[in-house]
């Protein structure tokens, strides 16, 4: 039996450690830790509610658009204000975008090196040497789409700068709306670049993943759990947001239900923060750092949705709406995420069709003296909850469950394992020097731990991958 602890684990949104056990070569126990302590719902407290859009953006440079969206509707909730049409559209655009992005980096600079031998030369060495398939010009095809999906990311982070301003951490998101009316060219130059990026996703980008898993179809049956999904709903198709493009919905153990958010709740026992006491719902919660309680390995929070770990993301959204229901597995999870980000695109090209250039963008509002929100949207990672309280005007409590919350989320009160976890165990190692499959399973969940957590602890190693006899 053998520990094989590593951490940070690279090619992942922000720094998280990953620690599985492993007997006759396959994981029998999996430990993930975020090991970074994010306090926004510390920074956020007395301060102007309309802060909170512009603001939580900071908690991740990758997903900044989900936050910003998730804040917006949280306060609009409380405030009982929404967008006009043309500012709910402008949403849309805005955080497909930051999707588009976030789903092109995922597969090519985060997971294809997992599978394709890269250049023999840094950054790409050093690295694994073993459990490679891919040869000759199919690879090469790949390391040379790889260095194209740096451009075409970079032609979404356009996108994002015709109707946000900047990015990341755009200027386009507020509650009540959008902030400036898109000029007819903006509106040309926006649908070029968006044609091409779609041309990307569509030719190149499906067809490789397609390719991957042609290659590696074994991976269908590693990284397996229960059927046990989550997702929000993203995207809301009018002003009035009573239907979402991506419905909200769950799943257990394969059978699909109504979403009740009032059935969430966060556990902390074997988290960094303060409190072992009955699990709280995120409009109740304590956001308390405690570094040194005892048994805690994980400034991840352990949500659980009617007492169940529950998975987010891609995989989890096709699911619900009926599109894909091949598995649950890394390669599923792989396939689905290229499949949503061809969807989101030909989404987006309706949504700047329906755009009326000089319509409203934006509703006033006055903030309330005294209420209550959620925010509750699909991210890139899966399903992003913002909970608001607001007394004498300013923010009293905030709460704020990440996707890589809900998926690397570490045990909870009763023992459960979190939904990386659970995919960990069984999966085989081939060597034990070079654990690339843990790295698999991993990744394809699209980890970003910057949004689970933040701060680093004094005195800990920078990089390390122990293997422990």
């Amino acid at each position: 039996m053998k520990k094989i602890i590593v951490g940070p684990l690279t090619r992942a949104n922000n720094s998280s450690s990953v620690e599985v056990t492993v007997e006759d070569k396959r994981v029998v126990d999996a430990r993930c830790s975020g090991i970074f302590f994010r306090g926004f719902e510390l920074i956020l407290r007395g301060r102007d509610p309309r802060d909170a859009s512009y603001l939580t953006e900071r908690i991740c440079g990758i997903c900044s658009a989900a936050h910003g969206t998730a804040a917006s509707f949280a306060l609009e909730d409380a405030a009982g204000v929404r967008p006009p049409r043309n500012g709910n559209l402008l949403r849309n655009l805005i955080l497909g975008a930051d999707f588009l992005q976030s789903h092109i980096r995922h597969f090519y600079l985060y997971s294809l090196l997992d599978y394709v031998r890269g250049p023999n030369q840094r950054p790409f060495i050093p690295g694994y040497t073993k459990g490679y398939r891919l040869h000759g010009k199919v690879n090469e095809a790949m390391v040379e789409h790889y260095f194209q999906a740096v451009e075409i990311s970079r032609l979404t982070h356009k996108l994002l700068t015709l109707l946000g301003g900047k990015a990341p951490h755009n200027h386009g998101l507020l509650a009540g709306g959008s902030t400036v009316s898109p000029a007819a060219d903006i509106l040309m130059d926006f649908g070029s670049k968006l044609r091409k990026i779609i041309d990307f996703i569509k030719n190149i980008m499906v067809p490789d993943t397609l390719t991957l898993a042609e290659a590696y179809p074994d991976y269908y049956e590693i990284g397996c759990r229960a059927p046990n999904l989550l997702e929000f709903g993203l995207f809301p198709r009018s002003e009035d947001d009573n239907e979402r493009s991506f419905p909200g919905g769950v799943i257990i153990d394969g059978h699909p239900q109504k979403l009740d958010s009032s059935a969430i709740r966060e556990h902390l026992k074997y988290s960094w923060f303060t409190g072992n006491s009955e699990p709280r719902h995120p409009s109740r919660g304590r956001t308390e750092p405690d570094r040194e309680k005892e048994g805690a390995y994980s400034w991840a929070k352990a949500p659980r949705y009617g007492g169940k770990p529950m998975e987010g993301g891609p995989l989890a959204r096709l699911w619900i709406r009926g599109d894909y229901r091949k598995g649950i597995s890394t390669m599923d999870r792989i396939v689905a995420r290229a499949m949503e980000a061809e969807m989101i695109g030909k989404s987006m090209e309706g949504w700047v069709e329906e755009l009326q250039p000089g319509a409203p963008v934006f509703n006033a509002f006055n903030v309330p003296r005294e209420a209550e929100g959620a925010g509750l949207t699909g991210a890139m990672r899966g399903p992003l909850g913002h909970w608001l309280r607001i007394e004498k005007g300013r923010i009293a409590h905030y709460e704020i469950i990440t996707p890589t919350t809900w998926n690397f989320s570490p045990r909870d009160d009763t023992g459960q394992l979190g939904p990386v976890e659970e995919a960990l165990i069984g999966t085989p190692i081939e060597d034990e020097n070079e654990p690339v499959e843990i790295g698999r399973v991993v990744r394809a969940f699209d980890v970003c731990s910057s949004c689970s957590v933040h701060l680093i602890v004094p005195g800990t190693p920078v990089k390390e991958t122990i293997i422990v006899p």
